[in-house]
């Protein structure tokens, strides 16, 4: 009686020791074991611009991407940017203007993204999307999600905002089943917000967009309170466009009228160049690397290569 009375509180002290010890599902995290470790904030992902305008029609000039949502995923694309728009009373992706190039309803884009997810549990997925309506996140963003099944899927942190040193390892966040980070640029706040749907601006600075610049001189141009910059993340848009029209048709066409420029994807999208604009702007962000490194026509070019360098990979 009494060694099965010893025997038992060993075995329920095993039982709760083994309780106490968080159980890791990840030995991988983004294709990598070395990023399981690796906070959030202090990696380097591959975005794609406009992640919903894709076609292959070279006419198409409100194109971004030649590849689809799925292509863009398993290519190792890990940021989704997409610009919203009401269309008949439901909330789309579209470039500009749904007259320019509809991409679709936010609920059936996220239904495509929520296939990638359940089929690569391993996977840390950020999203960011801008809203310029200012739509409730509320009443109809957060609708969407939960219609595409994504919402159990999104990471909400313990405070807003959080500094880029503070967010947790992506093995973490996989561990949790919160693997999906939402950013808006706008309407993020205030008493329509909703937990899942960051504040883009309070936690990420972006570099200039429209850039027809080869160069791509670097400055901070969108950022937001209460975190200095310095404790931000940080995209840099290395997408580069052309002028159409130029500016000196004067108020007919204000600026020009610009666009992606598909021809020199394989130079804008080339180390070289992404290199150049990384080393431009990470005495910005206290000598790190970019968090996002935004692209057009994410196939073209050596931009995940780029991106194993930053992480220490390669």
């Amino acid at each position: 009686m009494f060694s099965r009375s010893i025997w038992s509180l060993v075995s329920f002290a095993t039982l709760a020791l083994a309780a106490t010890i968080p159980k890791r599902r990840a030995t991988t995290c983004n294709g990598s074991p070395e990023l399981c470790n690796r906070s959030y904030g202090n990696v380097t992902f591959i975005g794609s611009h406009d992640s919903f305008a894709f076609s292959k029609d070279k006419l198409a000039l409100s194109r971004d991407q030649t590849i689809d949502i799925p292509s863009q995923l398993n290519l190792g694309v890990r940021a989704l940017q997409a610009q919203s728009h009401m269309k008949d009373g439901v909330l789309h992706f579209c470039h500009t203007s749904c007259i320019l190039f509809d991409g679709g309803s936010v609920v059936n884009y996220l239904k495509t993204v929520k296939t990638f997810l359940d089929a690569n549990p391993n996977e840390v997925l950020t999203l960011i999307f801008t809203n310029p309506e200012g739509v409730s996140p509320a009443k109809v963003w957060k609708p969407a999600f939960d219609e595409a099944g994504m919402t159990d899927l999104a990471f909400v942190p313990k405070s807003i905002p959080v500094k880029q040193s503070e967010w947790p390892t992506l093995g973490e966040m996989i561990d949790s089943g919160k693997r999906v980070v939402v950013f808006m640029d706008a309407n993020a706040e205030g008493p329509e917000s909703v937990p899942f749907i960051l504040p883009e601006f309070q936690m990420i600075w972006e570099t200039p967009f429209s850039v027809t610049d080869a160069n791509f001189p670097c400055k901070i141009d969108r950022s937001g309170g209460p975190l200095a910059d310095i404790d931000h993340m940080y995209m840099i848009n290395h997408s580069l466009n052309k002028n159409l029209v130029p500016s000196i048709f004067g108020d007919l066409f204000g600026e020009g009228i610009i666009v992606s420029d598909p021809d020199n994807a394989d130079r804008t999208n080339g180390v070289e160049s992404i290199m150049a604009n990384v080393n431009g702007c990470s005495p910005l962000a206290g000598n790190r690397s970019p968090n996002f490194i935004l692209l057009d026509f994410v196939e073209k070019g050596d931009a995940f290569n780029v991106a194993k360098k930053l992480n220490g990979l390669a």
